[in-house]
Order: C-alpha cells, then sequence, then structure tokens
C-alpha cells in the first residue's frame, strides 16, 4: 500500500468515528432538548463540513514545510522592513532565475474559514485555513521588483512573519534546449509542461499508457464496461498525439505507447509478463497505438510487457536527443503510474548512448494535500508541503504569461477526460465553498485541474 493510501484509508477511518460521534450527539439533543434539533443540526453540520473539511489535508496546518535545498543555491540575506522586502546587500538577477522565500505564515481567525494568501506584486498565492508556520513563497518573475526594494509582501487573512529568508537557483533557458516529456497518462504533459514545450525550440511528447479506465461517461452512452474502456483509450491516445499541435509540436515528435492504465506497478513486479487492460479486455497494445507517425520496438507483438515499455523509451530517446527529460519526481508524486514512469527511464537510461543534459521532475498529484497548489488560477505557485528533511531539492520555476496560460487552458479543454461534468456532490460542494468560503471557480473549465494547473508558474525540480 502506498503512502498516499495508508493517509487516505487513516482519513476515511477517523472521518467515520467522528460521524459516530456526531450521530450520539444528535441522538442526545434530540431526546434530551425537542426532536426537530438534530435535523437542523445535521444540516448545518453537513453544509459546515462542505465548507471548511472537506480538503484531503493529510497533516496539520500548524507544520512547518521542512525543505533542504541544493548545497549550491544562494542565499543572500534579506530582511523585511513593515511590508517590504529589503536586499542586505546588492545581487545580481538577470530574471530567470527561481526565487523562494521562506516565510513564517499566521493565520487570522478569518484565515480558518477564508483561504489565507500572501500578495506581492501583481501575484497572490494561497496556505490552508488555519495556516501558523513555515511557508515557501515563490518570487519568480520578480527580480526587478526585489533588486529596487520595491517588493511589498502582505498577508490577508494571516500575519507575514520574519525572519525571511531567500534562495536563488539560477538556471538555464530550457526554453532553448531539445525537450522531451514523458507523461504517464493523456494531459500529464499539458498539466505540468504546457508552458516549456510549447515554447521550447524542439519538444517531443511521449505518453505511456492510453489511460483507458473510470470510462463511466461512456457506459452513460449505452456501452458495456470493455467496449466503453476502448473508446475512452483510443480517444485519449487521440488527444496524446493532436493536443500538442496547438503548441506547434509536430505529429512526428509524439508518441503513444498505449500500455495499461494503473498496470505499469504489476509490469515492472515481471517485467516479461504481459498485463492485460483491468477494464478494456485487452492484451495486446497496439489497438492505441496505431496513430502513432512511426513503428517502435514493442509493435512487433503488442505485448503490455515492462521489457518492451524499456526498449520503446531506449528508441524514442535515441530518436530525439533530448538535451532535458522532463518526467514524474517520484518522491513528490505518489500516484502510482507517475513513480513507474520515472522509473522506466531512468532504467531505460542506464548505458544508453544518450544521456541527457537535464532532468527535471514534476508533480501533479501530491501525498499530503490534495488541493495543491491552492489558491486560483492564474495564480502563482507557492512550494508543495514536503516534510522529508532528507530529500535534497532544488526548485525550477518558469514564468508564463497570461496569453500563455489561455494557450494551456485551451489545451486541457480538448482533453477528454478533463471534459465531464462533475459528480453533483462536487458541484454542490464547490457552490458552498463559493458561498461560505471566498473560492473561486475557474473561469477555464469546471475540472479541478483548470484551476491546479493553469497559473502564473510552472514548477519543475531538477533531478540532474
Amino acid at each position: 500500500m502506498t503512502r498516499k493510501q495508508q493517509l487516505l484509508k487513516r482519513h476515511r477511518r477517523n472521518k467515520r468515528i467522528s460521524l459516530l460521534i456526531g450521530l450520539v450527539i444528535l441522538i442526545a439533543c434530540g431526546v434530551l432538548v425537542a426532536w426537530w434539533l438534530p435535523l437542523v443540526l445535521a444540516v448545518l453540520g453537513w453544509i459546515a463540513h462542505e465548507a471548511w473539511f472537506a480538503d484531503h489535508l493529510f497533516y496539520a496546518p500548524q507544520d512547518d514545510y521542512q525543505y533542504r535545498f541544493a548545497p549550491d543555491s544562494e542565499c543572500p540575506a534579506v530582511r523585511l522592513e513593515g511590508s517590504r522586502l529589503v536586499l542586505d546587500a546588492p545581487i545580481d538577477l538577470c530574471g530567470n532565475e527561481t526565487l523562494i522565500l521562506a516565510l513564517k505564515v499566521k493565520s487570522s481567525w478569518l484565515g480558518r474559514f477564508i483561504d489565507p494568501f500572501v500578495v506581492f506584486s501583481d501575484d497572490r498565492q494561497t496556505f490552508e485555513r488555519g495556516v501558523n508556520g513555515l511557508r515557501y513563497v515563490n518570487l519568480t518573475g520578480n527580480a526587478d521588483a526585489l533588486i529596487a526594494g520595491e517588493l511589498n509582501v502582505r498577508g490577508r487573512y494571516c500575519r507575514v512573519m520574519g525572519p525571511p529568508q531567500l534562495w536563488v537557483m539560477r538556471q538555464p533557458d530550457y526554453r532553448e534546449q531539445r525537450v522531451m516529456v514523458i507523461a504517464p497518462h493523456a494531459d500529464d504533459a499539458e498539466l505540468a509542461a504546457f508552458g516549456l514545450y510549447s515554447q521550447a525550440n524542439e519538444a517531443w511528447i511521449v505518453t505511456l499508457t492510453a489511460g483507458e479506465i473510470e470510462a463511466e461517461h461512456y457506459q452513460q452512452m449505452g456501452l458495456g464496461r470493455a467496449e466503453a474502456a476502448r473508446l475512452k483509450g483510443r480517444l485519449r491516445a487521440w488527444d496524446s498525439l493532436a493536443v500538442p499541435r496547438w503548441a506547434g509540436v509536430p505529429e512526428a515528435q509524439c508518441a503513444q505507447l498505449g500500455y495499461f492504465c494503473l498496470q505499469l506497478p504489476a509490469m515492472q513486479a515481471a517485467p516479461d509478463q504481459p498485463v492485460p487492460s483491468r477494464e478494456a479486455d485487452l492484451t495486446d497494445t497496439r489497438l492505441f497505438r496505431q496513430l502513432n507517425a512511426f513503428e517502435l520496438p514493442g509493435d512487433l507483438d503488442g505485448a503490455p510487457t515492462w521489457n518492451n515499455l524499456l526498449a520503446d523509451v531506449r528508441a524514442l530517446i535515441l530518436r530525439a536527443r533530448p538535451d532535458v527529460l522532463v518526467l514524474p519526481h517520484p518522491a513528490i508524486d505518489p500516484h502510482p503510474d507517475h513513480v513507474c514512469a520515472h522509473a522506466a527511464v531512468i532504467e531505460a537510461l542506464e548505458g544508453l548512448e544518450w544521456q541527457p543534459q537535464t532532468i527535471l521532475g514534476y508533480a501533479n498529484h501530491l501525498h499530503d494535500n490534495d488541493r495543491w497548489p491552492m489558491g486560483n488560477s492564474g495564480d502563482g505557485i507557492a512550494l508543495p508541503p514536503v516534510f522529508d528533511t532528507a530529500l535534497t531539492l532544488r526548485p525550477c520555476c518558469l514564468l508564463l504569461s497570461s496569453e500563455q496560460q489561455r494557450d494551456k487552458a485551451m489545451a486541457l479543454g480538448m482533453m477528454h477526460d478533463l471534459q465531464p461534468r462533475a459528480a453533483l456532490k462536487r458541484r454542490v460542494r464547490r457552490s458552498i465553498q463559493t458561498l461560505l468560503a471566498g473560492r473561486k471557480p475557474s473561469p477555464w473549465g469546471e475540472n479541478e485541474f483548470f484551476r491546479k494547473a493553469v497559473r502564473r508558474h510552472e514548477l519543475f525540480w531538477r533531478l540532474k
């Protein structure tokens, strides 16, 4: 069982215990006070839960994030003079550095009901309700204001307290290099790196799985379970090849490998054994690979094996010869297919004649906080919760203009998996949170990923 699954199991157990205690209290109120009181309290309690307690947050908002950055990161001395962030000595910044500021953030009483956030320049970055701990604000894109001494950092529904600490991570402009994005599923490349690959001198998009499972939307059209899964897989395979064209990536530089969703761990455990689809009644990947512009080693037999996956990845790396590989970060993103995607690429690189200069990791999912990045579409991305002090990290951030954010939103809108309406329960919850908790829906689409991914930053982690 993964850490994420363990956290969810504990969360659901605690929720059941809380519901049981609440039920006992309601029954007692009905017996001792009035028969109608439990009904009123139950409705009010449910509304309060949906407004303020429905987030999957698997740590206390009072916990300090615990980051250890790469030892070659620069740490220029800074101080807060009122709300103004002041450098103790001049530093040389060209504008594309990743700038991270550590601050103590303490929620006000209103910040227990409305998401607290920090405002600076034209950006705002949001934290957990009730926050009272060390957090890491992303100042990338504010180098000029920082150097000029004009960068004001203010808290809303929270207080910002010193002493602050600034880190400067210098990086080359990866957009000027040949980039290959590894996507475990169709849309992962767009969620994590559309801004990067759409601006790269040359970009390749490699999608490992068809993402055919959880096809209930297509079953509602009258299709059987397997037939619906096959249709969904074919549509997402099309998406993985067609949507990058919106960013100018040629068809000949996109590949869909057609392996089966959530089966990569089983493939890795038995590298030469075919692992069939969970729902599509398939043991051959070629149904989902038929739109590729070129053949790959796995096309010979279509067997969904780990060894075939490695052969495909090796062939693609040798074909593209990328300078920069972009793939999921295995310590931050817990999705099993994402962890295995990283492992497959690293194994494929062993002994390969071509090696990338840089490997960047991304996280489309988290262990501890399902809402991260918090806040609204268009906001900046503060660093996610990390509590592993043994993990050395080097964040690497790309700034996206409003036009680039819009193009990214349109790319996500083309993805079939992000198009179906949310469940009624989720829509009701969002309406309650909009009314009582001040949360704004994304203008780009109903799916939660429109809020999470269409931001002024794309955040990566340099792994090599």
